[in-house]
This record gives structure tokens, C-alpha cells and sequence, in this order.
């Protein structure tokens, strides 16, 4: 099967939505209970960053976006990571080119940490962010309910090499 990683446009937004609407089904995605409209998905994530990885048919098989952690401008350069695949795409290596992909282009767009929350569940996420540079720095407990079940996330960052403090 052939596939690229394109820019996000806002034709896509309708199936965005109905893959994030998977993640929030499948329980190990997102504390969120409902997926957004797509306006307002697109107000809380950045402009730039934000890919769909789709196939030669025109399928979008899953998408990445960066949003921001703060509105204060010392943290211009910190955003927390969003990726989602669709049920069926999953396990296949998507997701890791999608990461690489995100990774790259934030370091273009001068951003100088990556960050993630990722329930301790989802262990193949771990694993991926892990290949791409990501270290664990912590585990939130019990920090949201779940439909009545505290859960905790396993915190990771990338500090850029190229970006910021780490390139002086």
C-alpha cells in the first residue's frame, strides 16, 4: 500500500474528528469523553504541525498536531504531542512516521520541547516515543477520572539537540 504524510488541511477536519472519536472509544487514548467540532479542534492546536497520513485512495488513516502547553511566551517553544490512528492502521508503523514526521517539522518551526501524557495502558505509544528520542520524566497519579476509574499518565519529553538551550 502506497501513502504520504501531507500537510493537514481543513477539508480534513471531518475525518480527523472521526478518528479521534475511535481514540476516545477505544479507552486508552484521551481522558476526553466527546470529540470537539471541528472548529474547535482547530483553535486549540498550532497552525503548523499538523499532518494526516493518508493513502494513494485519498484514506486518511490518522493525523498529528502539536498544541500548545501555555499562552505565556517563555513557553513558546513547548508543545504536548497528538496522535491518532485508526483502529485498522494501528500496529503497522504508521504512528512512528508520523512522530518522526511531527518531531522534524517542530524542530523547523523552532520548538524546543515535546511533550506527552500517555496512560500507562497505551505501552506501544511509550514505546514509540521512546525509539524517537522521548525519555520518561515522571507519572502523574491518579491525576483524572475515567468513566468513574482514576488513571494515571506516563509523562515524556524531547528536548530538541538543534532548538533551543540544548543547541547552545
Amino acid at each position: 500500500m502506497n501513502y504520504q504524510i501531507r500537510p493537514m488541511q481543513p477539508e480534513d477536519g471531518e475525518k480527523v474528528i472521526e478518528i479521534f472519536e475511535e481514540g476516545i472509544a477505544g479507552g486508552n487514548a484521551t481522558f476526553d469523553q466527546s470529540a470537539p467540532s471541528w472548529e474547535v479542534w482547530d483553535q486549540k492546536f498550532f497552525n503548523v504541525c499538523r499532518f494526516v497520513l493518508e493513502t494513494e485512495d485519498h484514506e486518511i488513516l490518522g493525523w498529528a498536531a502539536l498544541q500548545p502547553v501555555s499562552n505565556r511566551d517563555c513557553f513558546k517553544g513547548v508543545a504536548e504531542i497528538s496522535i491518532y490512528m485508526k483502529n485498522a492502521a494501528q500496529g503497522k508503523g504508521f504512528g512512528s512516521m508520523l512522530l518522526k514526521k511531527l518531531v522534524l517539522d517542530s524542530e523547523e518551526h523552532q520548538f524546543w520541547t515535546l511533550q506527552s501524557g500517555i496512560f500507562p495502558e497505551n505501552e506501544p505509544s511509550i514505546i514509540i516515543h521512546k525509539k524517537l528520542g522521548f525519555r520518561e520524566v515522571g507519572r502523574r497519579e491518579k491525576l483524572g477520572q475515567m468513566n468513574g476509574v482514576w488513571r494515571d499518565i506516563i509523562l515524556l519529553e524531547r528536548r530538541s539537540k538543534i532548538v533551543g538551550i540544548s543547541a547552545n
